[in-house]
C-alpha cells in the first residue's frame, strides 16, 4: 500500500479494507459498463447487417442517449472482430453518351447546394447481376438535399421508359414544384424525346454532367457503389423477383428510413426531411 493511500485513509477515517472494497466495486462497475457498451455496439452492427462502421454506430448509440465516441466504438468493434462492409473505390461510369440528341448544360455548377427538398433530383442507372449471367438495370432519382431516394425502377433493359417510370414514382409521391432541376449524365435515355417531354410537361429543368467529366454525377455513382456493397454481398440475385424484393426492402425500408447518411451529418433521410418540415412550420 502506498504512502498516499495510507494518508488518504487516515484523513478520511476509513479502513484500508473499506478503501479496497470500494476500488474493487468501481472496477466491477467499469467492467460491466464496457460489457454493456460492447453488447450495444454489436446489437447495432448486427441490426444493420454489417453495414455500419464505427462512426454510424456511435451516432446511432448517441441518438439513444448513450455516451460513446467513434474511437471507443472502434476499439469495441475491434475486440469483437466486427468489420463493416466497405464499398469499392468510386470508379466513374456512365451510360452511353455517344448520340446526337443534344446535351443540356450542367445547371449545378452555377448554384449553391440545395437548402430544402425538391430543389434538385440526381439520377443514374446501374447494372444488377443475376446468377444465370444476365443483367437487370436499376434507375434511381435521389433528392440532393436529403439524400432520400424519391423514385426508382428495375427492368430487364435500360431504355428511356426505365428512367421515366422511376421519375413518375417520385412525381406521384411528392408535390413537386415547377423549376425542379433534374440532373443526370448525358446518356441517351436522359436525352430521349420521351424523357424530355415528361420534363417539359411538368416544367422541370434538365441538367447534365459536362462531357467527359463523370465526377459531375459522383453522388449517383457513389450511391450505387454503396448499394451494391451493402445489398449484394453474395454478388448476384436469383431472378427478377428476387432482385426486386431485395432492392425494395433496401431502399424503401432501410436506406430511406433507417440508414444514417454521411452527406447529411449522419442523419436519416426521412427524418432529415421531417426535421426540415418541422422547423419550417415552427418559423411560420
Amino acid at each position: 500500500m502506498s504512502y498516499q493511500v495510507r494518508l488518504l485513509c487516515t484523513i478520511l477515517e476509513i479502513s484500508f479494507s473499506s478503501f479496497y472494497s470500494w476500488k474493487r466495486a468501481e472496477s466491477h462497475i467499469l467492467s460491466q459498463t464496457k460489457a454493456t457498451l460492447s453488447k450495444k455496439v454489436k446489437e447495432v452492427f448486427e441490426e444493420h447487417r454489417n453495414r455500419y462502421g464505427a462512426v454510424r454506430i456511435s451516432k446511432e448509440l448517441q441518438s439513444q442517449g448513450i455516451k460513446i465516441g467513434r474511437h471507443q466504438t472502434q476499439t469495441l468493434m475491434k475486440k469483437q472482430s466486427l468489420v463493416a462492409i466497405q464499398p469499392k473505390s468510386f470508379v466513374p461510369k456512365t451510360t452511353n453518351s455517344n448520340h446526337n440528341l443534344g446535351r443540356s448544360p450542367n445547371l449545378l455548377l452555377s448554384r449553391p447546394v440545395p437548402n430544402q427538398p425538391n430543389e434538385v433530383f440526381v439520377g443514374d442507372i446501374t447494372y444488377i447481376a443475376l446468377v444465370d449471367g444476365s443483367w437487370l438495370y436499376l434507375a434511381i432519382w435521389q433528392d440532393m438535399f436529403s439524400r432520400k431516394i424519391v423514385g426508382w425502377d428495375l427492368a430487364e433493359n435500360m431504355r428511356s421508359v426505365l428512367i421515366i417510370n422511376a421519375l413518375n414514382k417520385a412525381i406521384d409521391r411528392r408535390d413537386l414544384p415547377k423549376g425542379l432541376i433534374i440532373h443526370s449524365d448525358g446518356g441517351g435515355q436522359y436525352a430521349s424525346e420521351d424523357f424530355r417531354n415528361l420534363l417539359k410537361k411538368h416544367e422541370f429543368c434538365q441538367s447534365m454532367t459536362r462531357k467527359d467529366n463523370h465526377y459531375d454525377n459522383a453522388m449517383g455513382e457513389s450511391l450505387f457503389s454503396r448499394l451494391k456493397a451493402e445489398l449484394m454481398q453474395k454478388g448476384t440475385f436469383l431472378n427478377f423477383a428476387d432482385a426486386y424484393t431485395e432492392i425494395f426492402e433496401y431502399i424503401e425500408v432501410y436506406y430511406n428510413r433507417k440508414r444514417r447518411h454521411s452527406g447529411i451529418n449522419y442523419e436519416i433521410p426521412d427524418k432529415f426531411e421531417e426535421k426540415y418540415r418541422s422547423n419550417k412550420l415552427n418559423l411560420s
